[in-house]
């Protein structure tokens, strides 16, 4: 059996690997432009296919006949061939926002609920949400319930954002401020690539619900696979791989005094993960063009932090990666969100009279104790844990990765 997502654009599909751990068919990544679909959908390359943006619509003349559920959110997501060989429309995005609400144990029933967006994912979000008996309300840029008059709708429970707003590579960017809506419970992202947008970032901060699409994008796979091969697969699987599929794309993220052991670990702790190592100063010293003693002495500390907020933003997006910061990153609050939207940030802890200061501007200053006072709270308030460093670099590695990520 050949399956396969159907779309224009699908280099950085993780439908692929979801669909490995589904099923035994193979499953391609079908890249399409639109003069080409009529002659792909006629022809017999494939037995099952998922379709993504911007076909969900396009591909509807195409069925023999829709389910139900594509009827009536007049979109197809999943198609099959039926004996005769014609094809059959579906649509597995109602299974898998239905199924990251329920993961989000939020409570709708009676309660308003923004919608940001007013697309194809906008319409399967209100559709679930009525069938949960919420009230939702549409927000748009030009529509009756706008942008601009959002304080007619503060008394809001829930957001959900089925905008591109946030998604990778343009991060860091937010479609509406948290702090209108006072008895807010609960924020949900469609988007899982970073795995905390800032508008999820900003839900965390205020102490929300806060979750992103990658469990809704495993949840509608599974459906998709039951259609594929006609049979059951149990719910049970969506956790499994949504656990493995966090934990492949999570940045693992050194933190810590200088000399502190975060290149030595991070390069082993890469090894061990299989994910890629990047050192944030060695990024740094390159894109200056000389070492970063002579950033220190040339330029000074403020151009050094710009230089390092500029490195951080660029690596921080990306996802799979070990990365070993410098040991002041930590002064600067606007890298939190930077490493914090796609990982988990672990700060080593090494004793003081166990850090070498040769090469290193600040510490060799002979201020150490200082800038440990100073810096300890700010290593906390980065930290989602901290690991002692004292011992060998596979004690510490082996604590980092035994004991897992942050949910």
């Amino acid at each position: 059996m050949i399956c396969g997502l159907l779309g224009r654009k699908l280099s950085h599909s993780y439908s692929p690997q979801i669909h490995k751990s589904l099923g035994t068919y193979t499953y391609n990544l079908y890249e399409v432009e639109p003069e080409e679909l009529e002659s792909f959908l006629k022809s017999d390359d494939f037995s099952g296919l998922n379709v993504t943006i911007p076909y969900k619509k396009t591909v509807i003349p195409y069925c023999h006949r829709l389910s139900p559920c594509a009827e009536k959110l007049g979109a197809v997501n999943t198609i099959i061939r039926d004996p005769e060989g014609n094809l059959i429309g579906h649509n597995t995005d109602y299974f898998g926002f239905a199924s990251m609400v329920a993961r989000s144990k939020l409570q709708l029933w009676g309660k308003k609920v923004l919608v940001l967006g007013s697309g194809g994912a906008s319409v399967t979000v209100n559709c679930v949400l009525k069938e949960l008996g919420a009230i939702p309300i549409i927000i748009s840029r030009s529509g009756e319930n706008n942008y601009m008059n959002l304080d007619l709708h503060k008394d809001a429970s829930v957001i959900v954002n089925a905008t591109p707003v946030g998604m990778y590579p343009n991060t860091q960017v937010s479609p509406i401020d948290l702090s209108l809506f006072p008895n807010l419970e609960g924020v949900l992202d469609l988007i899982y690539n970073p795995a905390r947008t800032k508008l999820l970032q900003d839900a965390e901060s205020r102490g929300l619900v806060a979750q992103n699409g990658l469990w809704m994008l495993v949840a509608q796979a599974k459906e998709s696979a039951e259609w594929f091969t006609q049979g059951q697969i149990p719910d049970s699987c969506i956790e499994k791989i949504y656990v493995q599929l966090r934990n492949e794309m999570e940045n693992l993220i050194l933190i810590g005094m200088p000399g502190s052991g975060k290149s030595s670990v991070g390069r082993e702790l890469a090894r061990l993960t299989g994910k890629t190592f990047l050192d944030a100063d060695a990024l740094i010293e390159e894109e200056a063009g000389k070492p970063i003693p002579e950033i220190f002495a040339e330029n000074g500390e403020e151009t050094f932090r710009k230089l390092e907020t500029k490195v951080l933003s660029q690596v921080g997006m990306n996802s799979g990666l070990v990365i070993a910061t410098g040991g002041g990153c930590v002064t600067k609050a606007r890298n939190y969100p930077l490493l914090h939207q796609n990982g988990i940030i672990i700060w080593l802890r090494r004793d003081l009279d166990k850090l070498p200061t040769e090469g290193r501007p600040l510490s060799k200053a002979g201020h150490l104790e200082e800038m440990y006072r100073i810096r300890e709270p700010l290593y906390t308030a980065f930290a989602d844990k901290s690991v002692d460093n004292n011992g060998t670099v596979q004690q510490t590695c082996n604590e980092i990765i035994t004991t897992g990520g942050t949910e």
